[in-house]
Parts: structure tokens; sequence; C-alpha cells
């Protein structure tokens, strides 16, 4: 027989994809649209197995609810976990289980892409000849990233998929981390933080985030260290970055650039139609859009690829696969508080 799972965050155009894998590994995949929270938690009472995505939110009164509506698995098809409630999880006896990576291509990709766009001017020139006017300015010149030193901040799997597409256009590549692996070691130059910021004309962050310890860890202070006219681009965490500093920084052209494809408390703002743009929640995010095109923003968008989407729904229901079969998980976010 079938096990039902209900999937919250299902997008339109993931629902094929949702369907197929449910069909290939036996599962009957019951598809919701909206995000999980505390207000329409209920939908999932009478569940054994609930997946969720970033932005699935509950509180701890709901999650125990739902255990005693039966909950015994608390899925997210997502690399980050700290919108789970592990205490309420591990309490209620909710085994729960991550995806510890996927695509890093996807992510890369788009860094670069965002990159790219900032120092050719590319948002600026196509929104200069979408109105019609096809005259070259000043604006629309611009370096050659082989003339430039792209920075990774963060050289795990995905920064290390950066370097490597960099290193393919002909940049020189250095980076900073505290863990340096092998195959990182292969493809960036390691050096200190101080030099990492003094030398970098593209800095691309791929940094994990580990609350309490690297909130805004590109702060004011560092910002200002960063060479002048540098590019900074955050397809990372929003929470490592002082995102009204970054901003400033622009603002008041010290950096030439940010794009960033995160932002903390990101469903303040991601997600929504602004039909009036002049009528944003707070001043940081008015100044995303009057910084444009020198600041590019895309909502959280990094995985979404084919390949991506199949490897975090895959992942999951191979993670379900392990618990019914072994009863217990390698990706299990329990023993990350045992």
């Amino acid at each position: 027989m079938k096990k039902d799972i209900i999937c919250f965050g299902v997008r339109d155009y993931e629902i094929p994809y949702f369907e197929e894998l449910g069909k290939k590994y036996d599962y009957n995949l019951v598809l919701k649209p909206q995000f999980l929270n505390t207000e329409n938690y209920k939908d999932a009472l009478g569940y054994e197995v609930v997946m969720v995505r970033g932005n699935c939110v509950v509180n701890y009164e709901a999650m125990k609810d739902l255990a005693d509506h039966g909950l015994k698995y608390y899925l997210t098809r997502t690399a980050g976990y700290n919108h789970v409630d592990l205490k309420a999880c591990k309490d209620f006896h909710i085994e729960s289980a991550f995806v510890p990576g996927y695509s890093p291509n996807a992510i890369s990709e788009l860094a670069l892409t965002l990159a790219m766009m900032l120092l050719r001017n590319a948002a600026y020139t196509v929104d200069y000849t979408h109105k019609g006017n096809f005259k070259v300015t000043n604006q629309m010149f611009s370096r050659e990233v082989r003339g430039c030193t792209v920075g990774i901040l963060g050289c795990g799997r995905i920064g290390c998929t950066s370097a490597s597409l960099f290193k393919g256009l002909g940049a020189k590549v250095i980076g900073y981390d505290v863990y340096q692996s092998d195959k990182a070691k292969e493809l960036v130059e390691f050096v200190d933080l101080a030099t990492f910021v003094k030398e970098a004309d593209i800095i691309l962050v791929h940094l994990a985030y580990i609350p309490g310890v690297n909130d805004n860890f590109i702060n004011k202070e560092l910002i200002s260290k960063m060479k002048k006219n540098a590019i900074l681009v955050n397809v990372a965490r929003g929470e490592v970055l002082d995102l009204k500093s970054a901003l400033e920084a622009v603002e008041n052209n010290h950096l030439a650039g940010l794009a960033i494809d995160v932002i903390d408390h990101e469903k303040t703002l991601f997600f929504k139609n602004f039909e009036d743009p002049s009528k944003m929640d707070t001043e940081v995010h008015q100044k995303l859009i009057d910084l444009y095109p020198r600041v590019l923003v895309t909502p959280h968008i990094g995985s979404s690829t084919d390949k991506a989407l199949i490897d975090m729904i895959e992942v999951s229901l191979k993670n379900m696969d392990e618990y019914l079969s072994t009863g217990d998980c390698k990706n299990s976010l329990l023993k990350k508080i045992k």
C-alpha cells in the first residue's frame, strides 16, 4: 500500500517532477502550493509524513498537535534546516531528515550570471535598449572577467563549482574558508581574510549559515575593507550579510554592484507581489528597488533548476525509504542535537 506524503510549498512548475518521482518511489504525494505555517498546519493533521521546504515554519504547539494526530516523519527537501523545530521533533518523537546537498551547479550558475550582469552592466544596457534608446553610453564600458580576481567566500561543494566556472573564464580565483579541502586547494589560492577582501574584484558568498556564529559575517567593517568598485554577490544565506551596510556601500560608490538571491527574514519580501514598489515594507527593501541596476535581486531561485529540484525531491523520498526499511536515516536531523 502506498504511503501518503503531504508536500507543502509546491510550485506549479514542480508538479510534474513530484508526480513522476512519486510514482518511481511508490508514494502518494499530496501537493499543496502554500507554505506550511502555524495558521494552516491543520491541513496536515492525520498524515504520518509531511514534506516541507524553506519558509515552512510551524511552532512548537502546532508540531505537538501534528504529532498527536499521527505525524511520525517531518522531511525538509532543503539543505538548510533552521525552519525545522528540532526540539519539537525530539520531544514528540518525530523523525526528521534533510537534503545535505543538491546540484551545486544550480547555485553556481546563478552566481556567475549575476556577477557577469554586474560586471558587464548588462541589466543597465538591456533596460536602456528596452526603452528604445540604442546609443552607447559610458556606463556600458566594462572590465573583462579574465582581468579580475574572483574571491570565493566559503569553498565547499558550491564554492568549488563557482571557482571552476570562473577559472574556465580565465579569472584568477582566490578563496577564504576555515576548512580547506584538498579539492578546494586545487581550485583556489587560499588567502587570509584581510588579503581576500583587499584583492577580490568580485566576491561570491557561499558560506554556510551557523546561527549565533556567523550572523552578519560580512558586516560594515569588512565591507569597508573591500576593494573599491568590487562586486558582491550573495547566493548563500541572507543572515551572513549586513544588507543595510552593503546597500550603503553601493550608494556611496564604494562597491560597484551588489546582487542577492537571499535576504534575512525573506518571507517579508520574497514570494510577494508589490504592485507599487514605492510602498515597500522597509527602507532597506526600498533601496533594493531604488539602486537598480547596480543592485540586482532574485527571489531565492538558486535551486530553481530541473536537476536541483529532482535531487531535492529524490533525496527526500530516499530518506523516507531509509526510515521505513531500517528505522534510521543517514540524513537525520535529530542526530545533530543528540
